[in-house]
């Protein structure tokens, strides 16, 4: 204690404890990579404030946009698996891997992009180009849109799934479409009402927020 000049083994008792100063919080690599008309939205807090995050335009994005490529690491076995992304696996050297983000420091805010329940909700298709994966907006994106992907007809093929199509002017009949799910309901973190749009959360006026 520099006020009493002792050293001592935890606080002084006569000066009391130091003013601890923290470190500034540094986002991680996955969340620096997001374009600036892009956010990230918390849409669920679970146990162990493990929180679930979807991605959101901030303007209008045209169809068309191509995002990527997708960045991490290369394996031979999924050691992550999130229900709500999609699986993604490449052609290398003639051998089948798969795309792992372990965590935030080892990949790009693509990681974040949540799959598409079904064919309204979807705005991105991911596909397999020169080894590498990227997403591509299949029609326009509203303000306040999640973005959500499903895999182009090619990369489901090769990933051995289930094809999601988005019907355009000049296609032919879509398959038969994922059975529609209900949407997660927005939810106020501070006095937990909810809400079935984000524009409703959005004009909601928190008293709860306003004391804090």
């Amino acid at each position: 204690c520099e006020d009493c000049g002792k050293s001592l083994i935890g606080e002084c008792k006569l000066h009391g404890p130091l003013i601890r100063a923290k470190d500034r919080v540094i986002p991680s690599r996955a969340r620096l990579t997001l374009p600036h008309y892009l956010t990230l939205r918390v849409l669920e807090l679970r146990a162990g404030n493990q929180q679930i995050l979807g991605v959101f335009a901030k303007k209008v994005i045209q169809k068309r946009t191509q995002f990527g490529p997708y960045v991490g690491q290369l394996s031979t076995k999924l050691t992550r698996y999130d229900e709500s992304r999609l699986v993604l696996q490449v052609l290398k050297d003639g051998g089948k891997y798969f795309l792992d983000t372990p965590n935030e420091d080892c990949g790009n805010w693509m990681m974040f992009v949540r799959l598409a329940r079904n064919q309204e909700e979807q705005t991105l298709v991911a596909y397999q180009h020169c080894g590498e994966v990227y997403f591509t907006t299949v029609k326009p994106i509203e303000p306040h849109t999640e973005l959500k992907v499903w895999y182009a007809a090619d990369y489901a093929k090769f990933m051995e799934a289930s094809a999601v199509f988005i019907k355009e002017e000049s296609d032919v009949s879509p398959l038969t479409p994922v059975a529609k799910e209900p949407l997660d309901p927005w939810i106020c973190f501070s006095c937990r009402s909810t809400f079935a749009t984000f524009a409703l959360l959005e004009s909601h006026q928190c008293i709860q927020k306003d004391r804090v």
